[in-house]
């Protein structure tokens, strides 16, 4: 009972000081991750000695596993699939050799610097190619970071794990036997054809059915009798964990399965509600983050305490092998050197890191502990050399915004859709409680010489996904709409006419 509430008390501490700090570390650019590390190491034998999570915890596990099956999941729903097609060239360089290439010289120096195995080199290289979507989620959100950038990192954090899983995986069925648990089987060889075969079919195939039907599903129910937002909102992660579990019942790959079942969602081209994203995306944070908790209290600081030179340089090649390697492989792409300079230096690695590193290790494989060790020095590393820079970044650009390309101009008509939330008149101080406004109301209140601002409203990913805006719309962010407003000088007596998608 103890153990049980100390653990809800860390999933509310989490999720407390995630929500409070929220915008302070959006504006600062300082790292989330490291105030979830200095609280873990509070928490721990070193602090108050509250919690102690050790390789054999079942809660880490179950944190890791599930924490990585969303984040894979949550990165392929968010993928714009007009983006991938249309940047085909870009999505190859930062895949292929952009992603191999520091991978296969992480895994070099391993094994000439620290001496490992062939297979678990291979495998420390593949964990710390992975750049980490947590630690790059504030850049990504930030105005100051132009429009090719963003998309080139949002694609590569969104896709590169799904490239390096299999090098994972594929490395340990060449190490010792161990005993795997909800990973595919690394036994013996007589299971190696069936690792393969639950790897490259049953994963992809089967997370492919239950992203088809299940977003087929919630299409045609919504279309007929419809869904309530919230419950519309858990939807993705009931996808995500259905695929993940039913890969692994049948010797497939979860992982996999669940990155590809959010790779048809993203696919299907059917108007999702931003909830459906934003909650997947968020569960997904809130996750990691308590992971890096978990891994805070003790685990990740183990490998400070047998640092020598050999380590030390190990972790500096790590860091730069990925924009030594990637910035001459983004020339004749059309990238200006700037563009080129930040998509190269912007490469943090973090929880993927380590959630890789782990799988080893929960399989029971003889001295997986030390990968994880390695990787944890390379991800301290990062926190403070990443994190700074990305804080330095977005202080010294604060006040550069990108601009968007410009967007034709759609009239607003009566055959037009309801215009979506709620009109509020803040001269009178009253919030109208009506949800919705039509567009004949809006333009009596026109007629009637009220003042009216048509605000779009829509989540990146439908406004970008469209060439039309209504005539006259102001564009606001829905994640700081207060601050956009007063930024553009929004009349506070004005009623505000909301749409979205």
């Amino acid at each position: 009972m103890e153990s049980f509430i100390t653990s809800v008390a860390l999933i509310g501490i989490v999720i407390v000081i995630a929500s409070l700090l929220s915008g302070v570390i959006e504006r600062s650019g300082f790292p989330l991750v490291a105030i979830f590390l200095l609280l873990g190491a509070a928490l721990g034998p070193w602090g108050f000695g509250i919690a102690d999570v050790g390789f054999d915890s079942p809660a880490l596990h179950a944190l890791a596993m599930l924490g990585l099956a969303l984040l894979l999941f949550s990165d392929a729903v968010t993928l714009d699939t007009k983006q991938l097609r249309s940047r085909k060239r870009m999505l190859w360089r930062l895949l292929g050799p952009g992603t191999l290439v520091p991978a296969t010289i992480t895994a070099l120096s391993a094994w000439f610097l620290l001496g490992f195995p062939g297979a678990a080199a291979a495998i420390l290289g593949a964990a710390l190619a992975s750049t980490d979507p947590v630690l790059l989620r504030t850049v990504l959100r930030s105005k100051a970071l132009p429009e090719v950038p963003r998309i080139a990192l949002r694609l590569e954090t969104g896709m590169n794990d799904v490239v390096l899983l299999p090098i994972v995986i594929l490395s340990m069925l060449l190490l010792p036997t161990g005993h795997a648990v909800m990973t595919p089987s690394v036994a013996s060889d007589a299971h190696v054809g069936r690792s393969l075969l639950g790897l490259f079919v049953l994963g992809p195939g089967l997370g492919a059915l239950v992203g088809w039907v299940g977003i087929s599903a919630l299409a045609a129910v919504r279309s007929r009798t419809g869904v309530r937002r919230d419950y519309e909102s858990l939807y993705a992660l009931g996808l995500a964990f259905t695929s993940f579990a039913v890969a692994e019942v049948v010797g497939g790959s979860g992982f996999v399965a669940a990155f590809v079942a959010g790779l048809v969602v993203a696919a299907k081209d059917v108007e999702l509600c931003d909830c459906f994203l934003e909650y997947g995306e968020a569960t997904s944070e809130m996750l990691l983050l308590l992971t890096f908790v978990a891994l805070g209290t003790t685990l990740i600081w183990v490998g400070l305490g047998s640092l020598d030179w050999k380590i030390i340089l190990f972790a500096v090649i790590a860091l730069i092998a990925r924009p030594v390697a990637l910035f001459p492989m983004l020339a004749g792409l059309n990238l200006n050197t700037v563009d080129r300079r930040l998509i190269a230096g912007f490469g943090p690695r973090g929880l993927s890191s380590l959630l890789l590193a782990l799988l080893p290790v929960f399989a029971g494989i003889p001295n997986a502990e030390q990968i994880f060790t390695v990787t944890s020095v390379v991800v301290l590393l990062s926190v403070v050399v990443h994190g700074g820079g990305t804080a330095f970044f977005l202080r010294r650009n604060a006040s550069r915004g990108v601009a968007g390309p410009a967007k034709a101009p759609t009239p607003l008509s009566r055959s037009a859709p309801p215009v979506a939330p709620t009109p509020v008149n803040q001269s009178a101080g009253v919030t109208d409680a009506a949800p919705r406004i039509t567009i004949e109301e809006m333009r009596a209140l026109q007629a009637k010489g009220e003042p009216v601002v048509v605000v779009d409203a829509r989540s990146i990913r439908s406004y970008d996904g469209d060439t039309h805006v209504a005539r006259g719309a102001v564009r606001l962010s829905p994640d700081d709409p207060v601050r956009d407003a007063t930024e553009k000088r929004l009349s506070q007596r004005a009623n505000l006419v909301v749409y979205c998608a």
